[in-house]
């Protein structure tokens, strides 16, 4: 929480106010109600200082990243572009649409090329750990459309789960989202990340995918944000982020 020599403390409220949390006053008001933690300590008294890179603070238990270089990013990553930062064989790739900036970025597990959608992007090494492991279950949706009609039963079958080559794999959800004459659409929620997970749940059941769109990570949204667009992760989106996988 702090060093021995004093540098780089700066006092909690312009922390939590540097974090988005609100104003100084208004993160004076948070420490007096006794709503504050640092390093799991209640704390309601003016005046502390804390190392902003290093001290673990919560407001009303849910975590403030307070690191200042901390970077987290959503993508929507296009059609056909490599979930890699580099591709030897100058296919597009996420790299490219990273190059300009000045973190040291990497991306959160991955999309097949075919795949549309929500790619988070950061320099927290431990956020990215706990984000692909599965022991968190941190759960991820998609929207896949499948030729045809989905009947209920192939929905219940996801459910209860099926065998596939590496193993069983069941979805927490799955719900119809739109139906065509000649196609459905189809909304599953998923916490595990094998390869290419939901393409063979479908097929398994009959229903093989012709798009997928992956729309959402724990509590971040891709929502109207348009394919090949970043955007930052902050404020409550970001706090509920590091909430989820217990950071």
């Amino acid at each position: 929480m702090a060093d021995d020599t004093g540098e780089n403390l700066i006092r909690l409220q312009k922390v939590l106010a540097t974090a988005g949390i609100g104003s100084r006053r208004a993160c004076e008001a948070l420490i007096e109600q006794g709503r504050v933690e640092v390093d799991g300590k209640l704390v309601t008294e003016q005046g502390m200082r804390v190392d902003p890179r290093t001290a673990v603070v919560r407001v009303d238990g849910e975590r403030v990243p307070t690191a200042p270089d901390t970077a987290v990013y959503a993508f929507n990553k296009p059609r056909g572009v490599i979930s890699t930062m580099s591709d030897d064989e100058g296919r597009p790739c996420v790299g490219d649409w990273v190059a300009g900036r000045t973190e040291r970025l990497f991306h959160v597990g991955r999309l097949d090329a075919e795949t549309e959608g929500l790619l988070l992007l950061t320099n927290d090494g431990e956020l990215a750990n706990r984000l692909g492991h599965p022991s968190y279950e941190v759960d991820k949706t998609y929207v896949a459309t499948v030729r045809g009609q989905v009947p209920p039963q192939a929905l219940r079958a996801l459910r209860e789960g099926v065998e596939l080559e590496d193993g069983f794999a069941q979805v927490d959800a799955a719900r119809i989202m739109q139906k065509a004459p000649d196609r459905t659409l189809v909304e599953l929620v998923i916490h595990e990340g094998r390869n290419r997970i939901v393409r063979r749940m479908m097929e398994e059941v009959g229903y093989p995918v012709t798009e997928l769109v992956r729309t959402r990570i724990g509590p971040v949204h891709l929502g109207q944000q348009r394919p090949g667009i970043i955007r930052a992760i902050t404020g409550k989106e970001l706090r509920e982020l590091y909430t989820a996988v217990g950071l």
